[in-house]
């Protein structure tokens, strides 16, 4: 047993938690841990940013339940003493600002010099079943049935996730903040007036569009800061609860917005530049009402124009509606706006049957000279946001931890966020440096031809076998193509341990 002050030969909890299969400058283990390297100097200690970076990597390695235990556990710690670990988090040990600044750098790197940053942004439900858990409450669950308000207990973050490009023309969007947003605890009937003064107060400063609007402050003045004073545009791509007032009105300079809009929003033209000086009053700041999105879209003398756009690797072509030079009183007369209709896509459930139709899509823009296929092109990107959220949930398991001090409940779903950040972006690094170098063999079931970009799940198993595969007695990735069958026989079973490692599925 070792104790406190005494040295010991065994391997910090950083080396424990990498053993490179094979050492190569373009290999994903390598990536994530240059990552590390410049994250270090953000912390006070470097014991603490060793402990992190483990804790990380562990994260993304971890095939069980992704509590602290089981991040431990892939460490090879289970017979240690924890309470650093935990300390890591209840005591407010990690730069998370400063670790997504790194990765924000990087993202900027892969993007040309004077290139726009396209952001999206959107907030999602951690779930969670403990009623004594900080920022935890009820809220309603965007995935319900529509006939039917269910509420779930969970809490509320909000992601920012910045878009890549990737050879072939596909796309990536890896996030570059995190933040927990908890709505404040309701008091209770007998406190004071004060008290419900307070808490009123703290609602309207937790508003998810004012937090948003913040973020994206914040967000525009580190660009200013990285890019050395480059005036790199900022567009910014949301949904219809982030297209409001108070987004639209403190949105910071050098920033477009593209949202969605109500189909019944009442729109206006810009007002006519002369104006007879007799008339009493003031000048008017809004022209005559403009048609409706809704009564654009059904409009026959408005024609509708084809814009190509890229979906993995694949053109499509998009009927649209285009209408220029609007003002709408809750962005203000600061933005003049361009309206965008997007027709309904037709689909079949299947081979012959009835063409069915999904709902048509009404955009605004904040900047009316936007390109139009650089518009939609960010927008139907946007989606990649949503598949971060469920490959956050699935396979990292962000929000499994079960802590309920208000530091940690905030730091380890924005620790496991940041992992997967840099999981991606060893990814990219990668698939842009190495496109055919070494990776594991296909499985018999996978498709033969390649895919525009690496899943996730894969990239996990390509880092495992750069861990791990060294310690499980692989020489090279062809050795697993080489493994005999297994017999039927259950006594002389003998599964092939690296093939169910390397391959797990979370």
């Amino acid at each position: 047993m070792v104790h406190r002050g005494q040295e010991s030969s065994c391997p910090s909890p950083a080396q424990r938690a990498t053993f490179p299969f094979k050492k190569n400058s373009t290999s994903i283990l390598a990536s994530i841990q240059q990552l590390w390297r410049e994250c270090s100097a953000a912390f006070d200690q470097r014991r603490v940013a060793e402990r992190a970076e483990a804790l990380s990597l562990s994260s993304l390695l971890c095939l069980g339940r992704h509590t602290i235990t089981g991040l431990l556990t892939t460490c090879g710690q289970q017979f240690q003493d924890w309470s650093a670990d935990y300390r890591l988090f209840s005591r407010q040990r990690l730069p998370m600002q400063d670790i997504f600044a790194v990765i924000r750098r990087a993202v900027l790197q892969q993007l040309p010099a004077q290139g726009p940053l396209c952001v999206a942004l959107d907030d999602t439900l951690l779930r969670k079943t403990g009623i004594r858990i900080p920022g935890v409450a009820w809220r309603r669950d965007p995935l319900g049935p529509h006939f039917q308000n269910n509420f779930v207990r969970a809490q509320r973050v909000l992601q920012l996730s910045a878009d890549v490009g990737l050879p072939g023309g596909s796309h990536r969007l890896v996030p570059i903040d995190f933040l927990h947003a908890p709505t404040p605890l309701k008091p209770s009937s007998k406190a004071s007036e004060q008290q419900w003064a307070e808490y009123r107060q703290h609602v309207r400063q937790s508003r998810l569009s004012l937090l948003a609007s913040q973020r994206m402050a914040a967000l525009r003045q580190a660009v200013d800061a990285e890019d050395g004073g480059c005036a790199r545009p900022l567009y910014v791509f949301v949904d219809g609860g982030f297209t409001n007032y108070t987004v639209l009105k403190t949105l910071p300079p050098r920033t477009v917005l593209v949202g969605r809009i109500r189909k019944d929003a009442k729109l206006y033209h810009l007002p006519p530049e002369t104006q007879s000086c007799k008339k009493r009053g003031r000048p008017r700041r809004y022209g005559t009402p403009a048609a409706t999105p809704e009564q654009l879209r059904v409009d026959d003398h408005a024609p509708w124009q084809t814009v190509p756009i890229t979906i993995a690797a694949v053109t499509h072509h998009m009927r649209v509606k285009v209408c220029r030079d609007l003002l709408w009183r809750a962005a203000g007369l600061a933005h003049t706006l361009q309206l965008v209709v997007i027709a309904p896509l037709g689909y079949r459930l299947r081979t012959g049957s009835k063409l069915l139709y999904r709902q048509p899509a009404f955009l605004i823009c904040t900047d009316p000279s936007m390109d139009l296929r650089t518009l939609l092109q960010g927008y139907v990107q946007r989606w990649d946001i949503e598949v971060n959220f469920r490959e956050e949930k699935t396979l990292l398991g962000v929000g499994q931890a079960q802590v309920r001090d208000a530091s940690a409940v905030q730091d380890i779903p924005a620790l496991q966020v940041a992992s997967y950040a840099m999981l991606l972006l060893g990814m990219i690094s990668l698939q842009k440096l190495c496109p055919r170098g070494d990776s594991l063999p296909k499985p018999k079931w996978a498709p033969a031809r390649t895919p525009p970009r690496l899943s996730t799940q894969r990239g996990i198993n390509q880092l495992r076998a750069e861990v791990w595969g060294r310690a499980l007695g692989l020489t090279n990735f062809s050795d697993l193509l080489t493994c005999a069958p297994p017999v039927a026989s259950p006594e002389k079973f003998l599964p092939h341990l690296p093939s169910a490692l390397l391959y797990a599925t979370n």
